[in-house]
């Protein structure tokens, strides 16, 4: 499978080449930008996102995906700001969601990339039909934003009722948005149920992944070992996807961790599970 990194482990600074070339150094394939303004100001064309662009055309690593912003602003909801939510039943915020969203898929205009990856609704929002069909309004709109630009939407499992496995299943068939797939995310999937359980529900639409571990109690993005994931059957069980999916890795940073380091050895202990 091919190795994959996501920036999230470096989330709290601003992206730069410099960061980029660390993660290939550690084994990185292919690479995840996390949209968070602080992290990458995507709206920052000519600056910002030019110089990320740059990295990537010069180095023949390839953005895999970016992560569909969680805010809006520069402090990550620290200062008051609501979250972006595709399933809000208040049709203003959720235009403005939508806005928010499509700035970071313009990314695509000077880095292609394959997926979004999105989340329906923020952790720990209870299940309302009316949210299903805010949020089903909201990923027609934005599939058909991303298509022209070569992107396709990516549906996360996350901590909460309206993203359950079975749940996003009933979505993408009712939607009948036969090209939006799923990025399983395996420490979501052990703290909500466990991860056989939800690749057998998902595995029919799984693309791309998120890899990270926690002890079943909270969502921590440990790296692979440190938690309770069984890897060996985990990694079994991506091989075994009928579209096999890069294994890549979002993880909490550490400012005490050599992120370098760590990305060989954990890459170098999931290749032999």
């Amino acid at each position: 499978m091919l190795k994959a990194m996501s920036t999230y482990v470096y989330v709290k600074e601003r992206l730069h080449p410099g960061l980029l070339d660390s993660l290939a150094r550690g084994g990185a394939q292919a690479i995840e930008i996390f949209a968070a303004r602080q992290h990458i100001d995507y709206a920052n064309r000519k600056q910002h996102v030019r110089e990320i662009a740059d990295w990537f055309r010069g180095s023949g690593v390839p953005l895999n995906s970016v992560h569909s912003p969680l805010y809006a602003d520069y402090e990550w909801g620290r200062t008051g700001g609501a979250p972006v939510n595709v399933a809000s039943t208040d049709r203003a915020h959720r235009v403005e969601a939508m806005d928010e969203i499509k700035r970071a898929l313009e990314i695509a205009e000077q880095i292609p990339f394959r997926f979004l990856i999105q989340h329906i609704g923020v952790v720990d929002e209870a299940f309302d039909e009316h949210k299903v069909d805010a949020a089903m309004t909201s990923i027609e709109h934005l599939r058909a934003f991303a298509k022209p630009l070569g992107v396709r939407i990516l549906l996360e499992n996350i901590p909460n009722d309206l993203s359950t496995p079975d749940r996003l299943v009933e979505f993408i068939r009712g939607s009948h948005l036969e090209d939006v797939g799923v990025c399983f995310d395996l420490g979501h999937a052990h703290i909500m149920s466990d991860v056989p359980q939800a690749f057998e529900t998902l595995k029919d639409h799984i693309r791309s992944t998120h890899v990270h571990d926690n002890k079943k109690d909270k969502d921590t993005h440990l790296w692979p070992g440190q938690g309770s994931i069984d890897w060996k059957a985990a990694i079994e069980l991506l091989r075994s996807a009928p579209h096999t999916p890069p294994l890549l890795m979002e993880i909490e940073g550490d400012e005490k961790v050599n992120a370098v380091e760590k990305m060989g050895e954990a890459f170098r202990k999931l290749e032999v599970a």
